[in-house]
C-alpha cells in the first residue's frame, strides 16, 4: 500500500472547479514532485493534503488512513507538515525557538502551566529544547542554533522552515517552493539537503518551478494543467513528453489547427 493514496478528488468553490479528478500516490522514501503552469491547482492540492480545504469529492488515504476534511492539527499528528511559497518563519526568535514551535503540537501542559511555570512547564520546555537541538544537529544547523532566524542567509532560512515541519514529527513532507527566490548554488545546497532528508527516510511531495531541481531530484513527476492530472513519470518521460511541452508552452501555430 501506498504511504499517500489521492483518488479522484476534486475542488470547486462556487462553480469553479480548481481540481478535477485528480489521481495519485506516493510510496514511502520518494521524492514525488507536482508541477505546472501558474494557477495549474498544485497549492490547492497542498491545501486539500493539508486540511486547509475541504475535499468536494474523492479520497485521501494517507498511512492507511481516510484524511479527506479532517481537522489540520489532525492531520499533523498523523504525520503530514509542509512549508510554503513564502517564509513563515518568526525571525525575531533564534533558530532552536523557531524549531521548538514544531514540537508545541504535541504539548502537553496547559495556560496555568505556562504562566506560572509550574514543573509540568519546565519539563516539557527542556524535552522540546533538547529534541530541537538533535534535529537542528542532525540537519547541520548546529553552528546557527543562537542565530536569530532572520539573520540567517536566505537558502538556510529554507531549510530551517523545514526543520521545523520535521519538528512535527512528520513522515511526509509537503514542500511549497522551497527553491523560490534563490540563486544557482543556493538551489544546488537545496537539492543536495532535500536528497539528505530521503536518505534519512522522510518521504517528500514537491511542488517547484525550478526544473533544473525538478528534474535531478524527483523519482516521479505528476503534472497539473487547469486542474486536471495530465501526465505522470520518471523526469526523461516528463521532460519529453510533448503534451507537458504544450501545456508550459502552447502548441505552435503550424500545430493550431491539429
Amino acid at each position: 500500500m501506498a504511504l499517500l493514496e489521492v483518488s479522484n478528488v476534486s475542488k470547486q468553490f462556487g462553480g469553479l472547479a480548481a481540481v478535477s479528478n485528480v489521481d495519485f500516490h506516493v510510496e514511502e522514501g520518494e521524492i514525488v514532485s507536482i508541477i505546472g503552469p501558474n494557477g495549474a491547482g498544485k497549492t490547492t492540492i497542498f491545501n486539500l493534503l493539508t486540511g486547509v480545504y475541504t475535499v468536494t469529492e474523492g479520497k485521501i488515504v494517507f498511512n492507511g488512513e481516510e484524511i479527506q476534511n479532517k481537522k489540520v492539527q489532525h492531520i499533523v499528528n498523523a504525520g503530514i507538515a509542509r512549508t510554503f511559497q513564502n517564509i513563515r518563519l518568526f525571525k525575531n526568535m533564534r533558530t532552536i525557538e523557531n524549531v521548538m514551535i514544531g514540537f508545541h503540537q504535541n504539548t502537553k501542559y496547559n495556560t496555568f502551566d505556562l504562566i506560572f511555570r509550574t514543573p509540568r512547564f519546565r519539563k516539557y520546555e527542556k524535552a522540546a529544547h533538547e529534541k530541537a537541538l538533535e534535529v537542528l544537529d542532525s540537519l547541520g544547523f548546529g553552528k546557527y542554533i543562537h542565530t536569530y532566524a532572520g539573520n540567517l542567509p536566505y537558502g538556510e532560512q529554507r531549510k530551517l522552515e523545514i526543520a521545523r515541519a520535521i519538528a512535527t514529527g512528520a513522515k511526509l513532507l509537503l514542500l511549497d517552493e522551497p527553491a523560490a527566490g534563490m540563486n544557482p548554488q543556493e538551489s544546488a545546497e537545496l537539492l543536495e539537503f532535500i536528497k539528505g532528508l530521503q536518505a534519512k527516510g522522510f518521504t517528500i511531495i514537491l511542488i517547484e518551478h525550478d526544473m533544473s531541481v525538478v528534474m535531478n531530484i524527483s523519482d516521479r513527476i505528476y503534472v497539473l494543467d487547469h486542474g486536471r492530472m495530465i501526465a505522470d513519470g520518471l523526469p526523461e518521460e516528463i521532460a519529453n513528453n510533448q503534451t507537458v511541452i504544450e501545456a508550459y508552452l502552447g502548441k505552435s501555430e503550424d500545430d493550431a489547427d491539429d
